[in-house]
Formats: C-alpha cells, structure tokens, sequence
C-alpha cells in the first residue's frame, strides 16, 4: 500500500511540475507579445525585471541572475542606457563599483507589462470560483516561501 501511495505523490508531482513548466511557458509567451507594443526586447525585459525587483545591481549581478557573460550582459545594458532605460551609476560606499540603475521608463515599461499580464490572468481567473482563487493564491504562496526558504540553503554550500 505504501508503494501505490509513494506512486501516486510521484505522478503528482510530475504533473504539478509540468504544469508549472507550461503556465510559465503561456504567460513568457503571452508577455512577450505584450512586449511587441513596447520599445525592448526579451532579455532587456528580463533585465529590467530584475532590476526593479531587486534594485541597482553591477553588471556582474545581474549577469549571474541572468545567466549570461558579463560582455553579455554589457552590450544588454549599453542599448538599454542608450535607450534610457537604465544607468550606470557610481556606488556611493565603493566609487570603483558601478551599478545599473533603473530609470522611470524603464519602471514604466515593467509595471505597464506586468499590468497587462495581470489583466490576461484575471480574465482566465473569471472562470474559477471565488474560493478555487482563494485556494490557489495561498497554495502558490506557500509554494514560494517553500522554494525561496529552500534556495537559501543551496545559496549557503
């Protein structure tokens, strides 16, 4: 009996996991035809998110959130500054470092995106019950603090 209900978590979470894997999938799709009525590409987009959820970042920062060469991730942030989406500003603590930081087009671009999504999802969102929402919003939330606490400890190794 243990080894049908160990079966039955493992199909659960293989199916949780591909779910997870294609809501992401439609919404990065659905964001980046969002992104056609705006000035910037994918990866300038992803940048800027980054940004404005953590705050000005140096060119290695945000390379390694992004997974990308620092050249890179230089030449992203060359054509967003000269787009005026970011700049480049001297640390105040440590004048040798510079951090990216976001302009107001840049936050503009994102919260209007953002936006945009969170109209696409409340229109799905329409054909659930209000307690499906209530249940979904905490499970994800509980998921997230899960995988956040969980990141953490890989962090510290």
């Amino acid at each position: 009996m243990t080894n049908s209900k160990n079966e039955i978590q493992i199909n659960q979470v293989e199916h949780i996991e591909k779910s997870l894997r294609m809501i992401a999938d439609i919404v990065k799709q659905k964001g980046r035809g969002i992104l056609n009525e705006f000035p910037i590409t994918p990866p300038q987009f992803i940048a800027l998110q980054w940004l404005h959820e953590y705050g000005d970042m140096t060119i290695g920062e945000l390379s390694s959130k992004m997974y990308l060469a620092c050249s890179t991730t230089t030449d992203l942030v060359d054509r967003m500054e000269k787009n005026e989406l970011v700049e480049r500003v001297k640390d105040t603590n440590d004048r040798r470092v510079v951090r990216i930081h976001l302009l107001d087009r840049g936050a503009t671009i994102i919260q209007e995106v953002i936006h945009q999504r969170q109209v696409y999802l409340q229109g799905v969102l329409e054909n659930f019950s209000k307690e499906d929402v209530d249940f979904l919003e905490k499970s994800l939330s509980i998921l997230n603090d899960e995988m956040k606490r969980d990141a953490k400890t890989w962090k510290s190794f």
